[in-house]
């Protein structure tokens, strides 16, 4: 008797081959990813446009060009201002990390001076091991990011391809999403068509939502942390908004650089410290009860650890490319689980009483 196929084993061997392709054509796929991720930003805009009867080139055209007006403005304002304090910070940096040794250090060893020596070597071993083995993930992550991303991108094919990529995603998009549902078997359709609407809710939540928040808030630390009077307190400001994108790195960053940065301009001024404590005090809160609330919501069911997980990992199996694709298969992965367990407690595995 002939055994009957398994309908699952055709996409599995698709999916494997997916991955496959992915991983060996990784070194060139950035100018791609990055045109489909534009376009699926933009992409809403345009459905509103042509739900208004514009024509679909006309809606893509307006929207392509609209955004790259707002990035090359943002550049032309805020390169100029990053380039200068960076350079700025760089060279002050040694002075105040000199400065803080001269004042902080002798009360520091003063206060370990009380502790036993053996406990006083375990504290630091331990404390060498843990940074030692912190600063070597993160810097093969970033050597990794680097060297597949960076390192082998031509600036120019990024400033070419992604437009066009973009412009043809989002001229092309009905007919891409008829021909990718005329390949779901019909049995399944509408599970599948169930599970991707799901996907593409999450994905849109958090990557448009988390976003509009990172940016808000970059400018929020950005302008509040220049009033208080903080030197280079644009760069830590718009670095801390752009690390706000992985949960808890922003405001950790943000923290700990303005605070250092703060006692070592101000000495024993606490009142610019606090000033300056206030800002990310509320700015944290204003990300936690205002903006998140309302730009990503809590449809999108991505813990924020699985979030750092996926970026994480995908800078260290893939570099640049692994930190664009980890959070749609986070958010797919994700999406996925959560359909397996619900399927196992509707059956009778789950149900029944052995």
């Amino acid at each position: 008797m002939l055994m009957k196929k398994s309908p699952v084993r055709p996409w599995m061997l698709l999916l494997l081959s997916i991955v496959c392709g992915v991983w060996l054509l990784k070194g060139i796929l950035v100018p791609f990813v990055f045109g489909m991720v534009i376009a699926y930003f933009l992409n809403p805009v345009v459905e509103n446009l042509a739900r208004h009867k514009i024509p679909r080139w006309l809606s893509t055209t307006v929207s392509l060009t609209g955004f790259c007006l707002l990035i090359g403005l943002l550049l032309y304002f805020i390169v100029p201002l990053l380039e200068t304090q960076i350079a700025a910070l760089i060279k002050a940096a040694p002075g105040y990390v000199e400065k803080l040794r001269m004042d902080y250090v002798p009360g520091v060893k003063e206060w370990l001076s009380q502790f036993e020596e053996s406990d006083i070597n375990k504290i630091r071993d331990a404390a060498n091991q843990s940074v030692g083995n912190a600063a070597d993930f993160i810097s093969i992550a970033f050597k990794k990011i680097l060297a597949t991303g960076f390192a082998l991108l031509d600036i120019l094919a990024l400033l070419i391809i992604t437009p066009v990529v973009a412009s043809y995603m989002l001229l092309d998009s009905p007919q891409i999403t008829k021909a990718i549902d005329s390949l779901f078997p019909q049995a399944y359709y509408d599970v599948i068509h169930a599970r991707l609407k799901e996907i593409d809710s999450t994905l849109s939540g958090f990557i448009r939502g988390q976003a509009l928040v990172c940016l808000c808030l970059g400018l929020f630390y950005c302008v509040g942390l220049t009033l208080v009077g903080l030197k280079y307190g644009a760069v830590i400001g718009i670095t801390a908004g752009i690390l706000t994108f992985i949960p808890y790195i922003g405001t950790g960053f943000g923290w700990i650089s303005s605070v250092f940065l703060a006692i070592a301009q101000y000495d024993d001024d606490w009142t610019h410290i606090g000033l300056v404590i206030g800002v990310f005090t509320f700015g944290h809160i204003l990300e936690n009860y205002v903006l998140t609330p309302r730009f990503v919501g809590h449809r999108v069911n991505l813990h924020p650890v699985w979030i750092m997980f996926a970026l994480l990992a995908g800078a260290h199996l893939m570099g640049f490319m692994g930190v664009l694709l980890a959070v749609p298969v986070a958010a797919v992965l994700g999406v996925l689980i959560r359909f397996a367990v619900r399927q196992y407690h509707a059956s009778p595995m789950y149900k029944d009483v052995l």
